[in-house]
């Protein structure tokens, strides 16, 4: 691949530039807003000018609403050898697409599991994908070409390339994506007017389930419109869990002791429910999960105390295999919850002692 055209230059369309340009391609940006285009040119992600003539690919970062559209026009146009998307919904563009009678053979929908809360040019990052799953979603009708093109990009952009049928990836990103942002998004709706002395109390537990519902709305709706069933079916499952849940937390209220044990046996079986589904979610790097010790230490709210933590590790022979970090309320302090493989939490322990850190038990 020698040139691309990325159409839509938000966070997904910058981000595939960057990476692109980084690798050598010759990226043209486009987007019915001349001033973003303008603004991931300036970022390095390749140039607003037009291209010449056909480029070896198109890239559609457009929301799935307007993908038949885009897609459409850049086909007629010939603007490209081949063309993809990269929205988060695949079956409903298809079949929009197959509905105007245009020959499919160069096109191929994908979908980057990649994102942030912050949308636009600016918040785009050339490593955005790396390590990440792309779906890509060919038919039988795909040409060699185009799939080979697509996995290039893949390829540039350090992804993971994962090939799926269109509607088992709708199923599956409603599952994954969809149904947790509203979830996420009820949970934060509950902290809108909420007395402040209680929002104050909030740590690291809500921070993580309400991370996601910061996106933007506007984005999300463009997604949602674009695949309600099987969100609605999954967020009816939740409902019903819901249910079962107040009626069980209701019988913990009662003073027949059989109904406060049965009560107790409904929250359990949610519980241990969430236990067996959370121990399924892929480990680093897409792995199967793995159990690791957390070693918490005590830290000022100062520059450079992470680096110094992250050295004294290294300079232990210990690798950090995930890290978090939970502010103190009301203090210039914090606890940092260092995760490593079980027979290094020991060695971990002591060398930081050693270097005067403090260790939470």
């Amino acid at each position: 691949m020698r040139s691309a055209l990325v159409i839509g230059t938000g966070l997904i369309g910058t981000s595939a530039a960057l990476a692109l340009t980084r690798r050598g391609v010759t990226v043209h940006l486009a987007d019915r807003d001349p001033e973003q285009a303008r603004t991931a040119a300036a970022l390095g992600a390749g140039t607003d000018e037009a291209p010449d003539g056909p480029v070896d690919l198109a890239i559609v970062a457009a929301p799935p609403a307007l993908v038949p559209d885009v897609l459409a026009d850049a086909l007629r146009r010939g603007a490209a050898r081949a063309y993809l998307d990269v929205a988060s919904v695949k079956g409903g563009p298809r079949r929009a697409l197959e509905a105007r009678g245009l020959d499919l053979t160069a096109y191929l929908g994908t979908h980057p599991m990649s994102g942030r809360e912050k949308s636009g040019p600016l918040a785009a990052t050339a490593d955005l994908f790396e390590g990440r799953p792309w779906v890509l979603t060919p038919t039988r009708d795909t040409d060699t070409e185009v799939l080979n093109l697509a996995l290039e990009l893949v390829s540039h952009c350090r992804a993971v390339p994962v090939v799926m049928d269109a509607d088992a990836h709708d199923r599956a990103v409603a599952l994954v994506s969809h149904m947790p942002h509203l979830v996420s998004s009820m949970v934060a709706a509950r902290l809108e007017h909420a007395d402040e002395s209680a929002v104050r109390l909030c740590g690291q537990g809500i921070r993580d389930v309400t991370r996601i519902a910061a996106s933007d709305p506007r984005m999300w709706i463009d997604i949602l419109s674009a695949n309600p069933g099987p969100v609605a079916d999954l967020l009816g499952d939740v409902a019903a869990d819901l249910e079962e849940t107040v009626r069980a937390l209701r019988a913990l209220e009662s003073a027949d002791d059989d109904k406060r044990r049965e009560g107790g046996a409904g929250i359990e079986a949610v519980l241990r429910r969430g236990n067996a589904g959370q121990v399924r979610v892929p480990g680093k790097h897409g792995s199967a999960p793995r159990s690791y010790e957390t070693v918490v230490v005590l830290i000022d709210d100062q520059p450079g105390q992470l680096a110094r933590i992250f050295a004294d590790a290294g300079r232990a022979g210990v690798n950090i295999e995930d890290v978090r970090i939970e502010h103190a309320s009301g203090q210039q302090a914090g606890l940092v919850q260092l995760m490593v493989e079980p027979k290094a939490a020991v060695v971990l322990t002591a060398a930081l002692r050693e270097r005067g850190w403090a260790i939470r038990q």
